[in-house]
């Protein structure tokens, strides 16, 4: 679903007292300061905001401090900033926070903006022609280069004309948020309205969102549902990417929510606490080292970070490395989200760069293949980077794992999944919902099955196939039970081993008795069918058998596998024959209007020991051949 109209957000960058709030008032009629404070002492504190309507296009204005005291809460702002306004007063020229914004606003990948001018009445031609060489001279080479640059009066109103067709025209060729991706909403505000509650703000980066939806805060995981939506000013049906939103929630207080949480569909998305990421460093940056501290800033959250460079020992300025970062807190990122360090001490600038893999692992020396894993998602390829994910999860990745590390819509990944499965990379183990493995790590999952079973059948020559279960144990006790079950599957269907309810047995694989064993095998089944149902206890008949104890429990084993031994108790086997026999003297006794059999007149029926009896009888029991009632047996 697409809004009718489209949503710019503009922010404000520059040096404090250059005039960002009043221009902000000159295009949009409302001042963004809205503490008290930032009245009284004329400067922007916290984040300010005002609306523009054009035609077809709404912008949303985010006022940012100038002050470096506050640059945190200029990054802040930053988040989801399509077009930057780099406001320079013409009197004063580029300064200090002018050179920081800017850096932020490049390393957060800001791709268009235009550069304002302000207080142009306080100077003349001469002196605002030099000012704009020296500024054209500072933006060569960066992504402000060729943008328009106007000079303004909010005190003439010189220049605003001019100004918001430029930004119409950079409006027109920004591209537009998706709307169709998956909702997510990173918070800047939280405070209380009488009769409404609790309220939130932020800049919608993905999604829509709507009265009535269930939504989830992270990190926490709390469930929410959303009471009323305002975007620009105004309260919304539904609130698209790239709008200014707020969001009045229910279920929870305003002191409970902080800025840094985000807001996001439920059950798609998990905060980390390690990333890893691709760093650049500005060519101002002292050496960075292992270890170093930074303050990390993503979206409207920061925390402190420690460094771990995977490409070196330590970082100049100026240069990039792929880097694992562990943050204090955890907190939601997904890939291709920008971020900025600081210098730990003193908090300047020093960097910024693109979250690469959100959920990453904590690094170790042996893991040779994270830095071609690494370039792979820097690459943007989806296809690729879901085969990389395959190879990296041999036990298996499922829909919502993908979707926590990715952030694609479930089409998305199923198209991906099916184009990478025709191609013999991975193997959709399930569609609905979807698991899938990369073919190289099901094959190797088929090899040690293979080679289990081999080793299981050469230790074990009288037992027919191990239990499934066991099987499982020795190749893949991590591996989820499906890929399991599938790898077995395929390679039943490809006569490769053999499927018998849960026993697995390798194809062609038969018990061979040697000369020995034959003999024995042949004196246990005689001594229990010549015992009918007084049968001998098991340790003497195996006692005199001329095979090893061990040899001599398989033996029994197999006769009780192949039927012609039953297990009655732990200390009683009878011989098949014997208990047919058995069953056939009850329907007897049953004919001759017997409806009923006690203890004694079974005894005599069979001709055994009550030590015999009981036992039979509750065989019987089970076997549904009688049911006892009192002290005597319904015979059924």
């Amino acid at each position: 679903m697409d809004s009718p109209i489209k949503h710019i957000i503009v922010g404000t960058a520059g040096h404090i007292d250059h005039g960002k709030s009043s221009l902000v008032q000159a295009l949009t009629g409302t001042h963004p300061d809205r503490l008290e404070e930032e009245r009284r002492r004329g400067i922007t504190i916290d984040l300010g905001f005002a609306f523009l309507e054009m035609p077809g296009v709404r912008f949303g204005f985010v006022d940012v401090p100038g002050h470096e005291k506050f640059v945190s809460n200029m990054l802040a702002g930053a988040t989801g900033v399509d077009l930057a306004l780099l406001v320079i007063a013409a009197d004063e020229g580029v300064k200090p926070q002018t050179r920081e914004h800017f850096e932020i606003c490049r390393l957060l990948g800001i791709k268009r903006g235009i550069v304002v001018l302000t207080k142009s009445d306080l100077v003349d031609v001469d002196t605002l022609g030099l000012v704009k060489l020296e500024i054209q001279e500072y933006l060569r080479g960066s992504f402000l280069e060729n943008s328009p640059m106007l000079a303004v009066s909010v005190k003439t109103g010189n220049g605003l004309s001019e100004l918001k067709g430029a930004l119409v025209h950079a409006a027109s060729k920004a591209q537009e948020k998706d709307s169709g991706g998956l909702f997510r909403l990173p918070i800047d505000r939280s405070f209380s309205i009488k009769g409404f509650g609790t309220v939130v703000t932020g800049t919608l980066f993905s999604g829509s969102v709507a009265p009535g939806d269930e939504i989830e805060l992270l990190p926490g995981g709390e469930r929410l549902r959303v009471r009323g939506v305002q975007s620009g000013g105004k309260s919304a049906e539904v609130a698209f990417a790239g709008q200014r939103t707020a969001i009045n929630l229910a279920g929870i207080e305003h002191s409970a929510i902080r800025r840094g949480m985000s807001l996001t569909v439920p059950n798609r998305f998990r905060p980390s606490a390690r990333v890893d990421v691709k760093l650049e460093l500005l060519s101002s940056s002292p050496i960075l080292k292992q270890r170093s501290r930074v303050h990390f800033h993503c979206g409207t959250f920061e925390t402190i970070a420690e460094v771990r460079l995977h490409e070196g020992e330590q970082l100049r300025g100026g240069e990039s490395s792929l880097t694992h970062l562990r943050l204090q807190a955890p907190m939601l990122v997904l890939p291709g989200d920008r971020f900025i360090i600081r210098q730990f001490s003193p908090v300047v600038t020093i960097g910024g760069g693109m979250i690469l893999d959100n959920l990453a692992r904590r690094p170790a020396k042996k893991d040779s293949g994270r830095i071609e894993f690494l370039k792979t998602l820097e690459s943007a390829d989806s296809r690729k980077i879901l085969r990389a994910m395959a190879l990296r999860a041999p036990f298996g990745l499922n829909e919502q794992e993908i979707a926590a590390r990715t952030a694609w819509p479930v089409k998305a990944i199923q198209e991906a999944a099916q184009l990478e499965e025709a191609e013999s990379h991975l193997k959709i183990v399930s569609h609905s919902p979807l698991l899938l493995v990369g073919r190289e790590s099901f094959a190797e999952l088929q090899t040690k099955v293979i080679a289990t079973l081999d080793a299981f059948h050469k230790a074990n020559p009288l037992t027919p196939g191990i239990a499934r279960e066991d099987l499982r144990a020795k190749v893949a006790r991590r591996t989820r039970a499906e890929i399991f079950r599938a790898a077995l599957e395929e390679l039943a269907v490809q006569k490769k081993l053999v499927l018998d309810g849960e026993t697995v047995k390798r194809a062609g694989a038969e018990v061979t008795l040697q000369p020995d064993e034959k003999r024995a095998y042949d004196q246990i089944e005689s001594a229990f069918a010549k015992a009918g149902l007084a049968v001998p206890p098991v340790k003497d008949v195996l006692a005199q058998l001329a095979v090893e104890p061990k040899r001599a429990e398989k033996l029994l084993q197999m006769l009780l596998r192949e039927k012609k031994l039953q297990r009655v108790t732990m200390e009683l086997i009878f011989h098949a024959n014997a208990l047919q026999e058995m069953r056939q003297k009850v329907a007897h006794f049953k004919k001759a209007k017997n409806e009923r059999i006690s203890v004694p007149a079974f005894k005599d029926l069979t001709g055994i020991s009550r030590k015999y009896a009981i036992p039979l009888l509750e065989y019987l029991d089970r076997e549904r051949v009688t049911r006892r009632v009192g002290d005597e047996r319904v015979i059924l």
